[in-house]
């Protein structure tokens, strides 16, 4: 198995495990973006790391984008006493679409397989216009523009340029 393909595998099992603690029943694009953060080194992560997201940062923007989500529904988390999401009953073993369109737009990137790199699936993650990600970054602060052209020159620093 070639190391991009370990990655990725690692990755989508991290993320699988991040989903199956959050109750969810299929991995998505946010559950990718903690495995990222909470792998293995690499340039990915780095930039991660280099902006102030490391895994308990991305969590905490997770929880407030929740948040805020409900509140514009018109619920207030504060209004409750609720407990912390049960795990799924198993590990999601499938790719929800925020997380298949991840990898499609990270794999789409490069014009040919042998050129991926880890940091393309965190610039498929990274360049969501709409989403739970998006709304995530933005409540913590995060110039998602920034982390892409970041992204995009650690790629073009590792021979992957997009």
């Amino acid at each position: 198995m070639a190391a991009i393909d370990e990655y990725i595998t690692t990755i989508i099992d991290r993320g699988a495990y991040e989903a199956h603690a959050d109750g969810s029943a299929a991995v998505e694009a946010h559950h990718l973006l903690l495995a990222i953060a909470a792998g293995p080194e690499s340039p990915a992560h780095q930039v991660l790391a280099s902006a102030g997201l490391d895994r308990d940062a991305i969590r905490d923007a997770l929880d407030r984008e929740f948040e805020h989500s409900l509140s514009a529904a018109g619920v207030s988390l504060a209004a409750f006493d609720l407990p912390r999401p049960s795990k799924a009953a198993e590990r999601p073993s499938h790719l929800g679409a925020s997380a298949r369109l991840a990898l499609e737009r990270g794999f789409a990137s490069i014009p040919r397989r042998r050129d991926l790199r880890p940091a393309h699936l965190l610039l498929g993650i990274l360049e969501a216009q709409v989403g739970t990600v998006p709304r995530a970054l933005t409540l913590a602060g995060a110039d998602r523009a920034a982390l892409v052209t970041q992204v995009r020159q650690a790629l073009a620093e590792d021979g992957g340029t997009p």
